[in-house]
């Protein structure tokens, strides 16, 4: 039994994913995952799916399977908040949360939200909807409002504290069995 996030989770994959099933080789690749109807569907399905693959890698064996999918865990409403400092925070907790988020929009890994990563998001989001214009509006004042410190760029701090209203552990979370 693997431990994630804050209880233990016991998982078989059953060969819907190649990761590991019967007659598998043990991996899944990208079309694997695009085949999953919600990633196909949401915006930044792709963002998403590269998560899964860290590094540039070709392959995702089940445990990073499992790694990144535990992020998407609901909070354990039992959980007192009693968690010993002494282990890692889990893959669920809200920060971890935010983090995964935040790495959604930062392509080039700077630690940073440029206004170009905010309007590239946007792009995706939105599609042809709006025009570049209202684009380029949307990702100025978002920008904008959440850089504190003026540097024309959102850090994870400004991320987290921009999103600090929002219920991000009940957004970022898929229930599958209950």
């Amino acid at each position: 039994m693997k431990k994630v996030g804050t209880s233990s989770l016991a998982l078989q994959d059953r060969g819907g994913l190649g990761l590991g099933g019967p007659g598998r080789a043990g991996d899944g690749s990208r079309m694997d995952l695009q085949q999953i109807g919600a990633l196909a569907v949401n915006p930044l399905g792709d963002r998403i799916i590269d998560s899964f693959f860290p590094d540039g890698s070709l392959r995702l064996d089940f445990p990073g399977f499992v790694r990144v999918l535990a992020h998407f865990r609901p909070v354990d409403e039992e959980d007192d908040g009693n968690r010993d400092p002494k282990e890692p925070e889990p893959l669920n907790s809200r920060m971890n949360k935010l983090r995964f988020a935040f790495q959604l929009y930062d392509l080039d890994r700077d630690g940073k939200i440029s206004r170009h990563e905010m309007l590239q998001a946007l792009r995706l989001m939105v599609g042809v909807q709006v025009t570049e214009e209202q684009l380029e509006s949307i990702a100025d004042r978002t920008v904008q409002e959440a850089d504190e410190d003026g540097d024309g760029a959102v850090s994870f701090l400004e991320f987290a504290k921009s999103l600090e209203k929002m219920n991000i552990e009940q957004k970022m979370s898929i229930r599958i069995l209950k």
